[in-house]
């Protein structure tokens, strides 16, 4: 890690284009937290929605706006500093191409926002047919893709310049995490732009009659899966490349950190089937596979937990601590940089758990489609990647605007952390506990109140309505926090922490910079997981599903 941290601070230009990207991230989550609390609060059946506005369209803001925006803009923003930082400055040319995913990016997300606030694009985040939506509102969604293509390829270019200028050298650590979660992202969407371009689209604008639904939800869950590891990785990125520089340790392993990342690449995308484990259309043996592979991903996730709570072992060891336990107390807890990040890999235990249920074949049964999933949902990214972002936030935005993260501040992000987990217990719990029960996943209260079982729902609903205000008041003082940092906090000098790796561990092998080979077992991978399952969902279509208007 020598070379990459002689670079100190990421340029102003450069520092520009990703404060761009944060804007819009926390506009997004002022937007989004309101429409969750809006839910929370119509589902405990204590408030009705005024103005006419419908439960499903906010649900839809609440999901697009924080599951697809807030995390799009950050992640890109967060990668493009980290790339800056650790390989140097971009170019004039990478910086325009940032600057125009950001803008491709930006447009797309006003065209669908716009759409929605219509009430033409009620569909949910996931916009499954036969829900349809107005075509503005696919096409911005295209436009959002594209533009996180371009904020990627700037990404990749910056790498490329950095292994052209050092053959023979592994690239610094968090460059590479980068560039491996920028390529899992672009194979990624290929999924979900083919699904808007040829299906959604041309049947919104009416040139086709109708689409074919399994189709459809195949190729978005191809997308769908990785995207909640195109979410997590930068959390990853936070605590095997930062979190060690913050708590004044060294990184355990750069190899396991890297081989953890090229798992994670091989074995996100072919798995999208567990989350089609109910529906008709799909041979169960192609399920049974990517349940499988499904499983696989867990070993670069206790790989990390490992490498991370071994990085924290050293460090306290170093500092004289004893016992099996005597480390903890080691920790700088009073350091929100540190302590809130903490708290999303805490949460990130229960919520690997309830993945590893989630994707069982007969477990699934059980809490497939109840508001279970929405728990788990809520613990991953609204908990263990969120509060990692929030952690990134404390110290990022203040080193990219020239100010300094105060006491007064830090005090504040570590009672807004203490808080989120407070609600986020109260609420995923709650939803948890409701899913077991049969509460469905997305319904509101009206909808199911007159079910025989309702009335053992109502008192979780009404804690995940407490659960959701603890929630948004967290949500207002993260917003107080980013523009204190952004526009008023004190001048001065705020360090962007890279960790160096541990003088033990062995230097990283170059063959996991040998994209050839990771991106072809990659393609093998999908090709093995989903040719097959595709050519029998086509040929056996249902009749009319594929039939073109010629006027």
């Amino acid at each position: 890690m020598g070379i990459a941290t002689e670079k100190l601070n990421v340029d102003r230009r450069d520092g520009r284009l990703v404060m761009a990207h944060f804007y819009v991230a926390f506009i997004a989550l002022a937007v989004g937290g309101l429409a969750g609390l809006l839910q929370v609060l119509v589902r405990s059946g204590k408030f009705e929605l005024p103005l006419g506005i419908g439960y499903y369209q906010v649900l839809t803001v609440h999901g697009v706006v924080l599951g697809l925006v807030l995390t799009t803009f950050f992640i890109m923003g967060f990668q493009i500093a980290a790339v800056s930082r650790t390989s140097g400055t971009l170019t004039n040319k990478q910086r325009v191409i940032g600057w125009i995913g950001f803008w491709l990016m930006t447009a797309g997300t006003i065209m669908a926002a716009v759409m929605i606030l219509l009430n033409e694009a009620t569909v949910l985040y996931t916009f499954y047919a036969p829900l349809q939506a107005h075509a503005i509102y696919y096409l911005g969604l295209t436009f959002v893709v594209v533009g996180s293509w371009f904020d990627g390829a700037a990404i990749i270019l910056a790498y490329s310049k950095w292994r052209k200028a050092h053959p023979g050298t592994p690239s610094p650590l968090l460059t590479f995490m980068a560039v491996v979660n920028t390529l899992m992202w672009i194979v990624a969407t290929i999924g979900v732009a083919t699904t808007v371009l040829f299906q959604l689209l041309p049947w919104s604008l009416g040139l086709v009659d109708r689409v074919d639904v399994l189709l459809s939800r195949t190729l978005f869950w191809y997308f769908g899966h990785p995207l909640v590891y195109f979410w997590l990785l930068p959390a990853y990125m936070c605590w095997y490349a930062i979190i060690p520089k913050i708590i004044g340790g060294k990184i355990f392993s750069d190899s396991l950190a890297r081989l953890s990342f090229i798992l994670f690449l091989l074995f996100s995308i072919p798995v999208g089937f567990h989350h089609q484990l109910t529906e008709p259309g799909i041979d169960p043996a192609w399920k049974f596979l990517q349940v499988v592979l499904t499983f696989l991903v867990i070993i670069p996730s206790l790989m990390t937990a490992f490498s991370l709570f071994a990085t924290f072992e050293s460090f306290g060891r170093s500092r004289g601590a004893r016992g099996l336990f005597g480390w903890v107390r080691e920790l700088p807890w009073g350091d929100a940089r540190f302590s809130v990040p903490f708290i999303g890999m805490l949460s990130f235990i229960p919520a690997g758990a309830g993945g590893i249920i989630n994707a069982s074949h007969q477990m699934n049964q059980v809490v497939h489609n109840t508001i279970w999933v929405t728990g788990h949902f809520h613990l991953t990214l609204a908990t263990a990647v969120i509060l990692t972002f929030f952690g990134i936030s404390y110290w990022l935005v203040p080193h990219l605007t020239g100010r300094k993260l105060t006491k007064a501040m830090n005090k504040l992000a570590i009672i807004q952390g203490v808080l989120w987990a407070i609600g986020m217990t109260f609420m995923s719990g709650a939803m948890h506990a409701a899913g077991l029960l049969g509460a469905p996943r997305r319904s509101s209260f009206s909808e199911y109140g007159g079910a025989p079982q309702a009335a053992e729902w109502i008192p979780y609903q009404i804690a995940q309505a407490v659960g959701g205000s603890i929630l948004f008041l967290a949500i207002i003082l993260m917003l107080y926090i980013f523009i204190n940092l952004a526009f008023f906090a004190p001048k001065g000098e705020q360090d962007f922490p890279v960790g160096e790796v541990a003088d033990e561990a062995e230097k990283a092998p170059m063959v996991f910079e040998n994209w050839k080979l990771w991106l072809g077992i990659t393609v093998v991978l999908i090709l093995f997981a989903y040719t097959i399952p595709l050519i029998d969902m086509i040929e056996n279509a249902p009749i009319g599903s594929k039939g073109y208007k010629l006027w």
